[in-house]
């Protein structure tokens, strides 16, 4: 079985284990990220946690008059995690889906960003067809002549990605039957492998790569059209437990007024150089 399959299945039973919790005034709570899925969210040299999420949990904090202790954790395990009460609440560009929904609750988006396949700046599978442009992609749509032709020049080739994500299950629906298929805890273990040729292609979050790009020094590159739209959910939101209503409501209330004063725009120009504000 996948490690998404399985994962996704631990969570669920923990979920359904878990008793309703009595309304809480939340004074306090604790945020997870991964402090390693840069620019999203880094470890700093002093182990302090960095990046666009933990400046604007400092800001969805201070609105939602909640004192918020930031940990880092490891991704594929958050879920879990959260429902066995680990923490309070995911900030971990964690894209909002129909099957996320089951197990846990969600905020409102403060982000939604575009995916895309990269390699390396040399590689023959550089360019390929449909590079630059944009693509939007609907929850389970096939026949998408775009990424049929991905498909024939992909094939036979090596695709990393990150165990667990949404994009994780768009290679496998899409490429499994023709690609090599390598998951990765980290993204960053799956760039270093792509830097190093280990494997052919990346698939990931094209705001995360972009950061990744510039750290690897031109060596990568995007390849192939960037994808939009419904495919990834409604955007990134904050993941919460079922039974927390009122720490979400008061969470969605902070986001709206980010969103509304720019304030969600002006962190993500200063940490993507563009703005991944959800559209309206």
């Amino acid at each position: 079985m996948e490690l998404r399959k399985i994962i996704l299945a631990g969570a669920a039973a923990l979920a359904a284990l878990s008793a309703p919790a009595l309304a809480k005034d939340w004074k306090t709570a604790t945020i997870t990220l991964e402090g390693a899925y840069a620019p999203w969210n880094l470890t700093n040299a002093d182990g302090t946690l960095g990046g666009f999420e933990p400046e604007l949990a400092k800001v969805l904090c201070e609105r939602a008059k909640i004192e918020c202790t930031l940990v880092a954790s490891d991704w594929d395990g958050m879920i879990p995690a959260l429902n066995a009460g680990k923490f309070d609440v995911i900030m971990d560009a964690l894209s909002i889906t129909e099957e996320r929904k089951q197990i846990i609750d969600f905020t409102i988006p403060y982000a939604a960003t575009p995916a895309a396949f990269a390699t390396a700046a040399d590689s023959p599978l550089a360019k390929a067809a449909g590079t630059g442009a944009i693509i939007k992609m609907t929850a389970g749509q096939t026949g998408v002549k775009e990424i049929d032709t991905l498909k024939e020049a992909f094939a036979g080739k090596t695709i990393g990605i990150q165990a667990a994500t949404v994009y994780a299950k768009f290679i496998y629906d899409n490429f499994g039957a023709t690609s090599e298929i390598r998951e990765y805890k980290t993204g960053a273990e799956r760039d270093l492998d792509l830097q190093n040729g280990r494997i052919d292609l990346g698939f990931d979050d094209a705001v995360y790569f972009g950061n990744a790009f510039a750290a690897a020094n031109g060596a990568l590159a995007f390849t192939g059209p960037e994808i939009v739209g419904p495919i990834w959910g409604e955007g990134e939101g904050l993941g919460i437990r079922k039974a927390d209503t009122d720490l979400r409501d008061k969470f969605n209330e902070a986001i709206k007024s980010a969103l509304a004063d720019g304030t969600v725009k002006d962190l993500s120009m200063k940490w993507f150089k563009v703005d991944v504000s959800p559209a309206e």
